[in-house]
């Protein structure tokens, strides 16, 4: 599992490469973390840059699969530190996010009709190639990077009760577990119904292949929980895993642009969602913090 000490080392290490984003309290007791607006426009960047840095780039650089923000994140690496980036993703890719990687000079490669597809090809260019494999959500340096984004929170919310967040892989919340784990406050994620992952492994008792499905699918569509991400819900880090609709979802995406004029990917808003469903009800006197993790998509449908 990933320690405090490798996410101490994660934010030295790549602490002149990454914002350090802001929050913003949205009501009484309710506050944001605007992870929006790091690079690329998601929290990816984090784990990506410390799994760059702690590593030998070979001469044919990097690959990873994505459906998007993961893509980007590695693609803004290898732009910054002058490496070659081989990116596979899904047939599902929103057209927005392919043409990014493009811009940020990745070779871009379509892959099969879901993330695995494109997982099985990123690393059969690292075994022929030699290129670095960059996993999208279950490599230590990686969680380990992500968890930089509760080092952060920890400081600017002290006093935060509870850490609602959208889980898809898990290497958000994986980070954000082992950061908090030992201390009082409660980290929960949330899903949407149609990608469970995080749930579906607390209900068998290990990590199980989900469906792939609903309008939040691009970016929280992975098949089942990382590792990493397990081990830290079993060791008691995750206290909770709530689901949510998509009716839910849309409505917190609506909501947090009219409220506070922030427009977010349909993955970000499903942590949201649980607070304005009823999924997850605050106790009066708690501190709630909901992370707001990606922006890429389309606003027009806003």
């Amino acid at each position: 599992m990933i320690t405090r000490d490798d996410i101490e080392g994660a934010a030295r290490r790549i602490g002149a490469h990454v914002r350090h984003t802001p929050v913003v309290q949205i009501a009484p007791r309710l506050w944001l973390k605007l992870e929006l607006v790091q690079h690329t426009g998601s929290f990816k960047p984090r784990g990506m840059f410390n799994r760059v840095l702690a590593n030998d780039v070979p001469p044919a650089g990097l690959t990873v699969a994505s459906g998007g923000n993961a893509g980007l994140a590695v693609a803004y690496v290898g732009r910054e530190l002058g490496h070659r980036v081989a990116v596979f993703v899904p047939e599902s890719t929103p057209q927005l996010k392919a043409d990014r990687l493009s811009e940020y000079g990745a070779d871009v490669t379509f892959v099969g009709a879901a993330y695995a597809d494109a997982l099985e090809a990123s690393k059969q260019r690292a075994d022929e190639t030699g290129a670095l494999f960059v996993h999208a959500y279950d490599q230590p340096e990686v969680v380990a990077g992500q968890g930089t984004l509760a080092r952060e929170l920890a400081e600017q919310v002290p006093d935060a009760d509870v850490v609602l967040v959208s889980v898809g892989g898990g290497g958000l919340i994986g980070g954000i577990a082992a950061w908090y784990a030992e201390t009082a406050a409660r980290i929960v994620g949330v899903e949407p119904i149609g990608c469970p992952t995080l749930h579906a492994a607390r209900g068998s008792g290990g990590p199980v292949d989900v469906p792939s499905e609903g309008i939040a699918r691009d970016s929280l569509g992975a098949r089942r929980i990382g590792v990493i991400a397990w081990e830290h819900s079993a060791a008691g880090h995750i206290a909770d895993s709530l689901l949510v609709d998509d009716d839910a979802i849309a409505d917190a995406r609506r909501w947090l642009w009219q409220e506070a004029r922030l427009a977010v990917e349909p993955g970000t808003p499903a942590a949201m969602a649980a607070v304005r469903a009823g999924v997850y009800k605050p106790e009066p006197d708690e501190t709630v913090v909901v992370v707001i993790c990606g922006a890429n998509a389309d606003p027009a449908d806003l």
